[in-house]
């Protein structure tokens, strides 16, 4: 009886990571594009019409995070932007994959896309390119968002590494390597994949509306299909390990940085440490929310539609 059961309980299960697999496949196999650039081919998405908005997504993202973080902005009337970056879904991972060497493939993108100026919205993992972005092609950066970023940030000795919490590196050497073992860790251990991916504490969750719990959940989820970001979460982890102080002084495009204070990537020191060095830097703080900013969603992205039309109209 009790291997029927076993046996029972296995076929569900494998019939439901298939369907579901299957299905985050199919969401990330159309709505994009791959154009080929001086830089190499890049996987972008466009929505909305407007002044342009350079998305450039966190660790375990892609286009689709990108889209699914700034679609308010349409609203608003910008036109979202949204690549992959190196060796995230149809984005290879080159040789080279820098935060330099990224910030010029968004330039290359923009050239491709006969874009002269836009806006950069860095998110977490995508806040080094960005900022790399405003410095090495400051002509074409019309404003620059930085939220919960990953970036240096000055620490006992002198030095700046980035060591992941426990947490965070068992997933990584573990759900992080097969699809399958993501989709399990997703619904067997999901608060500790909300503490150690989604850096979030798993009671901000817990006490959140609906709405916003379906949302963590959509966010976990569509880091799915992880086979296919699996390259460019190797690089990230290289890059964010590894982060040197940029010259935060010469960025001299408005520049808003947001972050919350409970965050578990430590991300608030970060944005306001950069903030105080940044000549035309704004600081926005929240207590509370995590590195996904449970709660906050809404009026982050009013204050960033309200900041950049402001930067644009200066």
């Amino acid at each position: 009886m009790a291997l029927v059961l076993g046996a029972a309980v296995f076929a569900v299960t494998f019939f439901t990571y298939r369907a579901d697999i299957r299905e985050a496949r199919a969401r990330v196999s159309t709505g994009s594009t791959l154009v080929q650039t001086r830089c190499g081919l890049i996987e972008y998405a466009a929505i909305g019409h407007g002044p342009p908005v350079l998305v450039i997504h966190g660790a375990g993202g892609g286009y689709d995070q990108g889209l699914e973080f700034a679609r308010a902005l349409t609203s608003a009337g910008f036109r979202v932007i949204a690549m992959s970056r190196f060796g995230y879904l149809r984005t290879p991972l080159p040789e080279n994959a820098s935060a330099a060497a990224q910030a010029d493939a968004h330039a290359c993108l923009l050239d491709a896309l006969n874009i002269p100026l836009a806006a950069v919205v860095g998110l977490s993992a995508g806040a080094p390119s960005s900022m790399q972005f405003a410095l090495r092609h400051s002509d074409r950066c019309d404003a620059l968002v930085l939220v919960v970023p990953a970036a240096y940030v000055p620490r006992p000795g002198g030095t700046a590494p980035v060591h992941p919490a426990p947490a965070t590196e068992f997933l990584f050497e573990t759900a992080l390597r097969s699809d399958f073992l993501f989709w399990a860790a997703t619904r067997l251990a999901r608060s500790t994949v909300v503490r150690g991916l989604l850096a979030t504490p798993p009671t901000v969750v817990e006490n959140a509306s609906p709405d916003e719990q379906a949302r963590v959940a959509e966010i976990m989820e569509h880091i799915l299909p992880v086979s296919a970001r699996r390259g460019g979460l190797l690089n990230d982890a290289k890059v964010t390990s590894s982060l040197e102080r940029y010259d935060l002084e010469r960025i001299t495009t408005s520049t808003l940085l947001i972050s919350m204070a409970d965050d578990l990537f430590g991300t608030f020191e970060i944005a306001r440490y950069t903030a105080e060095h940044v000549p035309r830097a704004r600081f926005i703080s929240y207590p509370s929310g995590g590195h996904v900013a449970v709660g906050h969603q809404p009026e982050i992205m009013s204050e960033i539609a309200a900041f950049l039309k402001t930067s644009r109209a200066q």
